[in-house]
């Protein structure tokens, strides 16, 4: 899988977890929101608006919080190792999860490292597992033949329109320009 170079993939991946945690912030706080609220459905629907405009671009920050570390730590690695492999990911998210940690403490930081590192070794494992399976469901192409030196050349010269006639090239046969 082909992504964006480092500057800008910690971009990407900032404003996606951003995206990606206000819609689930609004998608979990309006249902909440709306159970919540005292009863009818003009105030339940207010009490439910009201949930998602305070604490969905909360949710959206945190994840936002989360991505830009994670992609910046996934770009320090990918720089320090010289290459792009699931290690990179893994270890991320277990540094990501430490550094959220970070005021609570060395045991929570060591339970939210091994929790990141869990979730994204089973992300990437997963990856892994349907990219093999995948590869062996598709059908391989045949290897196509290397075209010979002679036969795969074309005439690219213009024709002369008063000289010859259409197709033919006024430098004469044989002349490749």
């Amino acid at each position: 899988m082909d992504r964006e170079p480092c500057p800008w993939r910690i971009v990407d991946d900032c404003g996606g977890a951003f995206a990606l945690g206000t819609i689930g912030g609004t998608l979990f706080h309006s249902i909440k929101g709306f159970r919540h609220a005292p009863s009818g459905q003009y105030r339940r629907l207010i009490g439910s608006l009201n949930a998602v405009k305070q604490r969905a671009p909360r949710v959206g920050a945190s994840f936002s919080a989360w991505g830009c570390i994670f992609s910046l730590i996934d770009c320090s690695f990918v720089y320090m190792r010289k290459k792009e492999d699931p290690w990179n990911s893994i270890l991320s998210g277990a540094l990501t999860g430490a550094i959220l940690q970070a005021r609570q403490g060395p045991g929570p930081m060591i339970g939210s490292a091994v929790i990141g590192g869990f979730i994204l070794a089973m992300i990437e494992g997963t990856g892994i597992l349907i990219n093999r399976y995948s590869q062996m469901l598709m059908p391989q192409a045949p290897m196509e033949e290397a075209p010979e030196p002679d036969k795969g050349r074309v005439d690219l010269s213009m024709p002369s329109f008063f000289n010859s006639s259409p197709g033919v090239s006024s430098a004469g046969p044989g002349h490749y320009s």
